[in-house]
């Protein structure tokens, strides 16, 4: 699903080699068994952003949806094309508001064409009132985002209200979990009174360092990063691009280590084992993530 996404990652990053760090870092801990299933309907949810609008709202996706067969839906939109695929609705056994947004679809051109579109650019102040103008994310990104967030925003605040909800949690996989990231700073500055998690899936780098350093300070975020993918470790560093703390980087062993710190570089972690584009693997951008295959 990813591959063209990721060829594209490589023409425009092709000197993306971080420079090693030398910084003192917490200890990388094993997530328990219970840890990595805890995670597991979210990554069904992640997967299921993929599913056409009309499925998600009558939650007849199939497999995605039937791992999760409690879910209530309000509302979903995206075209797949010029706007990705989203959907929101309640989980009442995990007892919160679900967001997913849709990856990088290859059979569609354009969100290719934004993932490759390497440019900073300030939040805009009508969507992040109040955010400085330090804080600077990937062009395209911003784009995408702001085509659905008026719409995720006004679908939320209904579910929030229908349910009596008091936690939000945001999820999505590779273009998803930039525009899923950008929601968890996006909602909370229009939406008081509950609590925000976000959890992403192959997530490329979104902004800069102030970018970075806010999401650190207002955020609960989880990046999930598979083995060997090249999506994480792009847009390169060199470039003032920096991933925010909260990795766990899934091991070829399987197990799932919890990395702390921005762009940790122990070999344990993503930039660590994936220190250039040339020693990834893009098969290991769709999963699996704990026996999750990314797609509808």
């Amino acid at each position: 699903m990813a591959s063209t996404f990721v060829l594209l990652c490589l023409a425009v990053s092709a000197l993306a080699i971080p420079t090693p760090e030398v910084e003192r870092r917490q200890a990388i801990t094993t997530l328990s068994a219970a840890q990595v299933a805890a995670f597991r309907p979210f990554t069904f949810y992640a997967s299921t952003a993929y599913c056409q609008p009309a499925n998600t709202l009558a939650w007849n996706c199939g497999a995605n949806c039937q791992a999760n067969p409690t879910f209530e839906p309000v509302a979903s939109g995206g075209d797949g094309d010029s706007t990705q695929f989203w959907y929101v609705g309640f989980d009442p056994t995990l007892k919160t508001v679900i967001v997913g947004h849709q990856g990088t679809d290859t059979s569609k051109l354009l969100p290719i064409l934004t993932d490759a579109n390497i440019v900073q650019r300030s939040l805009d102040s009508s969507l992040f009132p109040g955010i400085s103008a330090s804080i600077k994310v990937h062009d395209g990104f911003a784009d995408s985002h702001a085509r659905s967030a008026p719409n995720v925003l006004t679908a939320v605040q209904s579910a929030i209200a229908k349910f009596k909800a008091t936690q939000v949690t945001i999820v999505g996989h590779s273009l998803g979990g930039a525009i899923a990231l950008l929601d968890g700073v996006y909602l909370p500055l229009h939406i008081s009174g509950v609590s925000f998690r976000t959890i992403t899936y192959g997530m490329p780098r979104v902004g800069n360092q102030a970018f970075a350093d806010y999401v650190d300070s207002h955020l609960s975020l989880t990046h999930i990063n598979n083995k060997e993918d090249i999506v994480p470790i792009v847009p390169g560093r060199f470039l003032g691009f920096h991933h925010p703390s909260g990795e766990v980087h899934i091991q070829d062993s399987n197990a799932w280590e919890a990395c702390p710190g921005q762009d940790n570089t122990s070999s344990q972690c993503i930039v660590g084992d994936v220190p250039n584009i040339f020693e990834g693997n893009e098969s290991d951008h769709d999963g699996p993530y704990d026996g999750v295959e990314m797609g509808c």
